[in-house]
């Protein structure tokens, strides 16, 4: 039997989670069993909490994208990776828990240069950014690009990617994160909360070749105004939402607006959607790719995870508000008592 954090109940953290005995899962002739060491927090995790995420299973639901730890069994088709691997990993929700199983191609060898907690970051955050910054378009040294919510976990190493490739980045955060911002990359750190985004971009006579949009509604609309022609729109997600209920939900899906193919055809853009379980669960072997590329990244001192904050296992209330309160910059990462 192993302990699973549970969410039983869906609106604020105090009383959504409970922490229960189950069954240690198995894993399948293509999947690995993980002794989880350290799992992530992500924003889905909170947009599932307020029930606003329908890939979630049904509660009581373990939720969890991204763990690491150390390998304990093997299916009988694995041949990447050994017992007793220290790994980090992609899940298809399961990840609140001190074991979990996945296929062999969400799952790759920590590196040397990173901490076991922190590579958490790179099976979920960091391998969305590489989709996006480096697999979905072609970044080139001058490009314009726009990095919404550029102090997290995704946005952040979208910056670092494409500073590798020589961009000019507008980024957006709130006013405390803005050094971090500088520090990170961006040229023009944006204040959102006091600044609109759009009219400094626009007044500064700047266009803009890329938008990685993680905001939606609103926000996303805007970003599309200000692409050139060739230009394209990255979305990978929609945490304007967030704190929401299901009726105004709706009405941030109505803040995108509506898009046609003739639409797009005449201002010759584009759009991009991004869902990295979409691409797990369909291109197995195309995610295994990307998180290569990732390991790659990392490796070169390309990608450079940031840890925002530590909790234990038993913190998962405090850990889910500290996300949700958007003071954080990095990954949220948790940890069970016992070490692997």
């Amino acid at each position: 039997m192993m302990k699973a954090i549970h969410l039983i109940k869906y609106g604020k953290s105090q009383g959504a989670f409970e922490m229960r005995e189950v069954p240690i899962p198995e894993p399948d002739d293509g999947q690995v069993q993980i002794k989880v060491h350290s799992f992530g927090l992500n924003f889905a995790d909170v947009v599932a909490r307020r029930g606003l995420y329908p890939d979630a299973p049904k509660n009581p639901a373990v939720l969890g994208y991204d763990v690491a730890g150390t390998i304990t069994k093997v299916g009988k088709a694995v041949t990447k990776f050994k017992k007793g691997d220290k790994v980090t990993a992609l899940t298809r929700f399961g990840g609140y828990a001190e074991y979990a199983v996945t296929i062999q191609e969400g799952v790759a060898k920590i590196p040397d240069n990173v901490d076991i907690g922190l590579s958490t970051a790179l099976a979920t955050q960091a391998c969305t950014a590489y989709y996006c910054a480096a697999h979905c378009v072609q970044l080139k040294e001058g490009d314009k690009i726009l990095v919404q919510a550029a102090a997290g976990g995704v946005g952040s190493i979208i910056t670092q990617i494409a500073k590798h490739h020589g961009c000019k980045i507008f980024g957006t955060a709130s006013p405390q994160k803005l050094d971090f911002l500088k520090e990170n990359g961006v040229d023009y750190p944006i204040d959102y909360r006091s600044v609109d985004f759009y009219n400094y971009i626009k007044n500064g006579e700047h266009e803009l070749d890329y938008v990685f949009d993680s905001i939606g509604g609103k926000s996303f609309k805007k970003g599309y105004k200000l692409l050139i022609p060739g230009g394209t729109m990255v979305n990978f997600g929609a945490a304007d939402q967030i704190g929401s209920n299901k009726l105004k939900a709706l009405g941030v899906a109505a803040n995108f607006g509506i898009f046609s193919p003739i639409q797009l055809l005449m201002a010759s853009k584009s759009l991009i959607a991004v869902n990295m379980l979409r691409i797990a669960d369909h291109k197995p072997k195309l995610f295994e790719q990307i998180f290569d590329g990732v390991m790659d990244y990392v490796k070169k001192g390309i990608i450079r995870p940031k840890l925002a904050k530590k909790f234990s296992a038993e913190e998962i209330d405090e850990a889910h508000d500290f996300l949700e309160s958007r003071a954080s910059i990095g990954k949220v990462v948790m940890e069970w008592s016992e070490m692997v």
